[in-house]
């Protein structure tokens, strides 16, 4: 089974080798961005399953990034991180698709399971397009 690719997002050199360390122990391939244009030019380059965004960024704000990496097939899930939390940014990253909000500071178990239930999710749909493609192309087949 190909590893699931996650970009984190953050401006802070410890926890990203922190969190890298995490994640790649539970088998996950990790790449690392300090800034928003960073990680936008990752993303033009390589698909990731899931990004985790620290909302305060030195170039521009978390919630600004989500609406520059939406667009990609399939989606990639996307994860705010914040040690700044308010119900406005909360409810700002909801509407411009985050997936999930967690605050910092992180909790292992927590990040590693809203991770698990979102790419599972992805996962699921997924399987779901490819089934409805697969039904599609058969029926069209069978008219031919």
């Amino acid at each position: 089974m190909k590893k699931k690719k996650i970009l984190i997002v953050d401006d802070d050199k410890d926890l990203l080798k922190t969190l890298t360390g995490i994640l790649e122990t539970e088998g996950y391939e990790v790449n690392t961005a300090e800034t928003g244009k960073e990680a936008i030019d990752k993303c033009k380059d390589q698909f990731y399953n899931l990004a985790l965004l620290d909302i305060k960024l030195p170039d521009m704000e978390g919630t600004e990034l989500l609406k520059l990496i939406d667009g990609h097939l399939p989606p990639t899930v996307k994860v705010i991180v914040t040690g700044y939390p308010s119900m406005e940014n909360a409810i700002r990253s909801v509407n411009l698709k985050a997936d999930a909000y967690i605050v910092k500071p992180i909790k292992a178990q927590e990040l590693l399971k809203t991770i698990k239930e979102k790419l599972d999710e992805q996962s699921e749909t997924d399987q779901m397009i490819e089934d409805k493609i697969a039904k599609f192309i058969k029926t069209r087949g069978d008219q031919l």
